[in-house]
């Protein structure tokens, strides 16, 4: 365990004067947890998301293992309210895991409260690195939404939410090209938690063994660098950035440069409807594992943005 009196305040250093040791450090999350120790609160996390999903899978309505293309790994889950209606908001929720771990099997954290409250809930697999570049996977979860949206045509909203390595994809994702993909989706709302989105720095972490990202690949996908030029389809779309309390200081600046980014836009132009929360008391896997809670401050967050 690590002295966290630092944490909640971006880091004083900027990541490209800190030492190796130490940027390996504020890029390993495990190592900032205060409850547990950093192996015991990456195997609470797994248990915790094989339960939920386990859970679900037992209790819901769902379609899975759904393919939304042709590769082996390009599958979704999909989880019903038991009311059955023409139209239903989705909520989409592309996992963490730095791009090289994790899967959909392990992930429907949040299916029951959601579904409870007349959520539809889908489940994203991607194809994790080393088989799967950043790119491909950018590419892969791009489909899964437009797949969504032609599937489910009358849907009263699309909502995005990715986790750690997720948020970063579901953040690539206010920069697509969906004419290319025949659709527009109908995008209503963002939930980017503990994610990164400048990944510059992940380059020199020993993360980029198994990404083996070019500083060009970083670059050239970083929503953080690119997210002044786009622009939403939809004005009224909401783009929540999160962040928990015991998250690294790297992982605070991450957020709430993002977050910066998206607001200097909404001001000059009104083009995202942005906005920050620090959530107090959760580190970078309490902040996921309570979605599986109907009372969760994140939760109750998620079903007031998609029924405001």
């Amino acid at each position: 365990m690590m002295d966290v009196s630092g944490v909640g305040f971006p880091s004083k250093v900027p990541w490209k004067m800190m030492s190796a040791e130490e940027l390996e450090n504020q890029y390993c999350p495990s190592r900032w947890v205060v409850r547990l120790g950093a192996e015991e609160s990456l195997r609470t996390y797994l248990q915790i998301g094989i339960e939920a999903t386990r859970r679900a899978r037992a209790a819901r309505k769902s379609l899975l293992h759904v393919p939304y293309g042709d590769g082996e790994g390009e599958k979704v889950d999909i989880y019903f309210p038991d009311e059955s209606a023409e139209a239903l908001p989705f909520f989409l929720f592309f996992h963490g895991g730095y791009w090289q771990s994790g899967s959909k099997d392990e992930s429907a954290f949040m299916v029951d409260p959601l579904t409870a409250q007349g959520v539809a809930v889908v489940i994203v697999a991607y194809d994790i690195a080393p088989k799967g570049t950043l790119d491909q996977m950018v590419d892969q979860v791009t489909r899964s939404v437009a797949f969504v949206q032609k599937r489910y045509p009358s849907n009263k909203g699309i909502y995005l939410c990715g986790h750690s390595a997720g948020a970063h994809l579901a953040a690539m994702m206010l920069l697509a090209n969906w004419t290319k993909h025949g659709v527009t989706p109908n995008l209503k709302g963002f939930f980017l938690v503990s994610g990164v989105f400048d990944l510059e720095p992940i380059v020199y972490t020993s993360q980029n063994v198994a990404l083996q990202l070019t500083l060009e690949d970083a670059q050239r996908n970083s929503p953080q660098l690119k997210v002044a030029q786009a622009q939403p389809a939809d004005p009224t779309c909401r783009v929540l950035v999160v962040v928990g309390q015991f998250d690294s200081p790297e992982f605070h600046r991450q957020s709430w440069e993002f977050y910066q980014v998206l607001a200097a836009q909404t001001l000059c132009q009104g083009e995202w409807k942005a906005s920050f929360e620090e959530l107090h008391d959760v580190d970078h896997f309490e902040i996921v594992e309570n979605l599986t809670q109907k009372d969760n401050v994140l939760t109750q967050i998620i079903l007031k943005t998609i029924f405001q």
